[in-house]
């Protein structure tokens, strides 16, 4: 199930960052009491009540400024504009309402999101409660007044947040009901995610149907191949001309998380003449902290001089470089000719049926046990690490819990031994897999 996407928005200054902190735990964005500090857009994983949600953290966005990294800021904040399911506007009780404050308002009614209006910086109500109702005159509803610093006020803003995730829970609903797979191709500008859907889409054996998407950068597309139907989720929209190379993945990087979160598996494309780059591995890492199902797909293969040695170096640089993930299956293509298209599809089908592979508790104990006798688990200062048993809970990504006497003995390398002895006996190639802790009081 996808996460809603919500936008911290504003002018320079205003607090977006110390919200943005406070809602997710820890001193992710650098807070800093000048303007434009925030340049790149942040995110992180926030839980309201029974709700997730994906938070963005913006740069400020000063609507009349000629500033080159004021521009940059605001083209950034209006691309999580777009992304977004909801918006929170931030505006400062102590500056007042701003002529700037009123052109971000206009902006915001443009683009038909929900907005909940966040008036920081009221630490005192009383002292401010006046001041608050001024930005009634924004037209935007309801202030909640708040203060980010010591989260003052928050739970009433959060409540008004996720009040406003209905309209999107009510439409991936509907579309979880058909059970269609969804494929999001992600990768740089210009390493041929565009040619690849081009080339897909020209295959005669495919029916194609174009619809909406749920936001307004990401069209999806439906698919027919070899008999079995696929929802494409365009992501070539992610390419924004820009004169600064550096800006190319800050443009991105929203619209990305956008398309994995609504994904159930990821093609990320990496561009065979330039190798894996640094962005290659945080797109990656964006797929793997989802869950998601991923191949990793080598674009331009044709284009590359090749010995009878080339494959196994570059299955070694990639598998080094993504050591986090390397249960994804990599197939070496040509968007341009559609060499290896066919066997693209081969190994999206293999990761969508591991990724809803249901082990039952029986066999996988005698895995477990057999894991164990090989390998005792670890003790610290005499007590040693107990697993009683381990079962599955759910899928997408296979996710299971170990019942154990401590969770302070179990390390990360023996939960990896656990999650490698799994991966050989079931496979699960191509889905990350989930292990969770948990303790039981020995009877």
């Amino acid at each position: 199930m996808s996460k809603p996407i919500v936008a911290v928005v504003g002018r320079p200054n205003v607090g977006k960052s110390t919200l943005f902190n406070r809602l997710a735990g820890e001193n992710i964005s650098i807070v800093k009491d000048t303007p434009g500090v925030t340049r790149d857009r942040i995110y992180a994983d926030v839980s309201w009540l029974k709700y997730d949600f994906t938070l963005i953290d913006t740069g400020g966005i000063e609507p009349d400024s000629q500033d080159l990294i004021l521009n940059h800021m605001r083209a950034q904040a209006e691309i999580a504009i777009e992304t977004a399911d909801v918006i929170i506007f931030m505006v400062d009780v102590q500056t007042g309402l701003t002529d700037s404050d009123g052109k971000v308002a206009d902006m915001l009614r443009r683009s038909k999101k929900p907005i909940v209006l966040c008036v920081n910086k009221v630490d005192s109500f009383k002292k401010y409660q006046y001041d608050v109702f001024e930005f009634y005159n924004l037209g935007l509803g309801e202030p909640y007044p708040v203060a980010a610093s010591n989260a003052q006020g928050l739970g009433d803003m959060l409540d008004a947040v996720v009040g406003q995730f209905k309209d999107f829970f009510d439409e991936n609903n509907d579309e979880d009901e058909d059970e269609i797979p969804s494929i999001a191709i992600v990768g740089k500008p210009n390493v041929g995610k565009s040619s690849l859907i081009n080339k897909i889409l020209g295959e005669e054996r495919l029916i194609v149907s174009d619809i909406a998407g749920t936001t307004r950068d990401a069209i999806n597309t439906l698919i027919t191949y070899d008999d079995k139907q696929y929802r494409l989720i365009d992501t070539a929209g992610l390419r924004r001309k820009n004169k600064i190379k550096e800006d190319l993945e800050r443009y991105s990087i929203v619209r990305t998380v956008a398309s994995i979160e609504k994904s159930d598996l990821v093609l990320i494309m990496i561009d065979a003449t330039e190798g894996i780059t640094e962005q290659d591995a945080k797109i990656a890492g964006i797929a793997h902290d989802r869950g998601k199902g991923a191949v990793i797909v080598v674009n331009k293969w044709d284009a590359l001089e090749k010995d009878d040695k080339t494959m196994y170096r570059f299955l070694d640089t990639v598998q080094s470089t993504l050591a986090y993930m390397t249960y994804a299956p990599i197939v070496f293509i040509s968007a341009l000719t559609g060499l290896r298209i066919n066997k693209l599809f081969e190994t999206i089908d293999m990761v969508i049926q591991n990724q809803s592979m249901r082990i039952q508790t029986g066999v996988m104990n005698e895995i477990l046990y057999d894991a164990m006798a090989m390998n005792q688990p670890p003790s610290d200062k005499g007590k040693r690490l107990k697993i009683y048993y381990m079962t599955q809970v759910s899928i997408k990504p296979p996710t299971f819990i170990l019942f154990i006497n401590d969770k302070e003995l179990m390390h990360f390398s023996y939960t990896r031994y656990i999650e490698n002895q799994i991966r050989e006996a079931f496979g699960f190639k191509g889905t990350p897999i989930r292990l969770i802790a948990r303790e039981r009081k020995e009877k």
